[in-house]
């Protein structure tokens, strides 16, 4: 039998260039007026963000995927009641290890809604219930902009700052309101949007590219890397590929126990054991106002990388079975 090498997954572009964008950040953070200027900048991204994505989200689209109600329950609450607890419990067993700000970041991750692009595709690579998956990344990300920002007020308040009537002011401001918006205008921008998904996609990404370098700006320049070491860095990728690994292993066991078939497990895997970057970053910089935001999002920076492997990986195994019949 001749040797293969071992196969594994590049590191994603993207995650390289948000790494650029810290260094340059690091290097080069925006001060004095600049930095003001930029956080209109980010404010003005963000409401983008979500007035695209209203544009984007199809209604009869989720209606159609309501039907397997028992799905989405199960993705819902893997996402938003057992991931929670997963990274609590990693936090509050390791919090002696870790700097405040990167355990807080830990528990952040466990609170995001699900992503849409990489639910989807991992799903369709393994074989899985694509509809299904769709329908629950969309439901995933509506539910985010309430219940995220009810989680952290939850349990982040008990830990520090809670979130107050300005933070809540700005989840309408800055998600909700452009989002409506974006809804309302689907009839007449839908099609456009949808014949150039590339912009679409660039748009996107730049606007989370403006929003990291504005979060490590601020970190650079109130020296709160001063208070991160390798060690610590080393720590909390660790624990973060733990917690994927515990939600992955656990939301397997569930959807098998409770008798889904394949595609339907596939989905409910790979739905459930996604944590969305782009929500993330832009959920902190409006509930974390005043408060390292560089160090809270670097976790779910490294979550991410991990995420990709693994289901990469994982996706890789369920289509080789699926291709090699019952």
């Amino acid at each position: 039998m001749a040797f293969r090498p071992l196969s594994l997954p590049l590191p994603d572009p993207y995650l390289l260039a948000l790494a650029a964008t810290a260094g340059l950040a690091s290097l080069l953070p925006a001060r004095g007026p600049a930095a003001g200027t930029l956080d209109l900048a980010v404010q003005a991204s963000i409401a983008a963000l979500f007035f695209l994505y209203g544009v984007r989200l199809a209604p009869q689209a989720v209606r159609a995927g309501l039907v397997h109600w028992r799905l989405q329950a199960l993705i819902l609450a893997i996402t938003f009641v057992l991931f929670p607890l997963v990274s609590l419990a990693l936090a509050t067993t390791f919090r002696s290890w870790l700097p405040h700000d990167l355990a807080l970041g830990l528990m952040f991750i466990g609170m995001l809604p699900s992503t849409v692009q990489a639910s989807i595709a991992f799903t369709a690579l393994a074989r899985g219930n694509v509809p299904a998956a769709l329908c629950s990344a969309t439901l995933s990300n509506l539910a985010g902009m309430v219940v995220t920002p009810a989680l952290v007020a939850l349990l982040v308040s008990a830990r520090g700052p809670g979130i107050g009537f300005a933070g809540l002011r700005d989840i309408a401001l800055q998600l909700l309101l452009p989002f409506l918006a974006g809804q309302l205008a689907r009839p007449w921008c839908g099609g456009l949007v949808s014949r150039h998904m590339s912009a679409v996609t660039a748009v996107d990404r730049g606007a989370i590219l403006l929003i990291v370098y504005s979060a490590f700006s601020h970190g650079m320049t109130a020296g709160i890397w001063q208070t991160v070491d390798l060690a610590s860095l080393g720590r909390i990728a660790a624990l973060a590929t733990l917690m994927l690994a515990s939600v992955l292993v656990a939301s397997t066991c569930i959807s098998r126990g409770l008798g889904f078939s394949r595609q339907d497990e596939i989905a409910i895997v790979f739905c459930g054991s996604k944590k969305s970057m782009a929500s993330g970053i832009s959920l902190a910089n409006i509930l974390f106002v005043g408060q390292p935001v560089s160090l809270i999002v670097l976790p779910l920076m490294l979550f991410h990388q991990a995420q990709l492997f693994a289901c990469a990986t994982l996706a890789r195994r369920y289509a080789a079975r699926a291709d090699a019949g019952p």
